[in-house]
């Protein structure tokens, strides 16, 4: 514990430092027209991503999907042997039955979203300007069903989250595309960046901590994973579940490492978490479902 509060104080300077690059600057016109948020985030992920690719010089800017394993060359090594028989693989495969099925009316997933629900994840979350909340790609597997008279699923783990890694699997190497169309929108965005900045639990720890100051360096036994690039592979199959689970299953984890109390999954909480995190990762391809630590 002296040593992973050593690491913790060592970084502070590096924590304070991106804390004031991405507040800073053009986040303070907050009443510019809607039209102007969009380039006023842009901004923010420019300076986010930026932090890293100095921080982190010997790795390509590509790379950074893939999560921790783009900085730590020892784990990269066993997870590229991993993914030649990826262990979600089978979830991959229930996945696509799952999507496929008809519900009892007669529909199916296809119906409810664009292109047939194929190669689209890299549009998710999005801000939805008539319903005034970001709706991540879980959610709306989930009131796709409850809208054709099906019960909803489970959003940490099981079914949903084998739907979920099906439809990730049909966006391999498509860009994240998603935008901030409206003051709404923005103000979900800067929710999300609030949660990612502030600390929490009996650790007094945020996000932020872990994922930019210390990223790089041993916590315990484990290196932090760069915030860049870190939501872009999920659903994951985590060693630990020995299981896939969704994004948000492993927000509640992280709360309850820091011991606090977590929200409930797909709460507005976490959905503004994820609109943020894959916000600050715009530009970066989906490799999801991988497999993590």
């Amino acid at each position: 514990m002296k040593s992973t509060l050593l690491s913790l104080s060592r970084s502070i300077k590096t924590t304070i430092t991106l804390c004031l690059i991405v507040w800073a600057g053009p986040l303070a016109s907050a009443e510019a027209p809607a039209n102007k948020y969009q380039k006023t985030v842009e901004s923010d992920i420019k300076r986010f991503s930026q932090f890293f690719y100095n921080k982190f010089s010997h790795v390509k800017p590509a790379d950074f999907k893939d999560g921790i394993y783009a900085i730590d060359a020892a784990a990269r090594e066993q997870w590229i042997e991993i993914e030649d028989f990826p262990p979600y693989e089978l979830s991959i495969d229930d996945g696509k039955e799952l999507f496929e099925a008809p519900f009892a009316n007669g529909k199916s997933y296809a119906d409810c979203f664009a292109n047939g629900g194929v190669g689209i994840r890299q549009n998710y979350p999005h801000f939805d300007s008539k319903l005034n909340e970001v709706i991540t790609l879980e959610l709306a597997i989930n009131r796709c069903r409850t809208n054709n008279g099906e019960k909803p699923l489970k959003y940490k783990k099981g079914p949903l989250a084998d739907i979920s890694a099906y439809m990730a699997s049909t966006s391999r190497g498509e860009v994240f595309d998603v935008k901030v169309p409206n003051e709404a929108a923005y103000a979900a965005y800067m929710d999300g960046k609030k949660f990612f900045y502030s600390k929490r639990g009996q650790l007094n720890l945020a996000c932020v901590d872990c994922h930019v100051g210390i990223t790089g360096q041993k916590l315990r036994a484990d290196i932090p994973g760069p915030g860049l690039g870190q939501v872009t592979g999920f659903p994951v199959y985590r060693a630990k579940w020995e299981e896939i689970g969704t994004l948000h299953r492993r927000y509640a984890g992280c709360n309850k490492n820091v011991r606090a109390k977590p929200f409930k999954a797909q709460s507005e909480v976490y959905r503004n978490l994820e609109y943020f995190q894959t916000l600050m990762s715009q530009g970066l391809a989906v490799n999801g479902p991988s497999s993590r630590k």
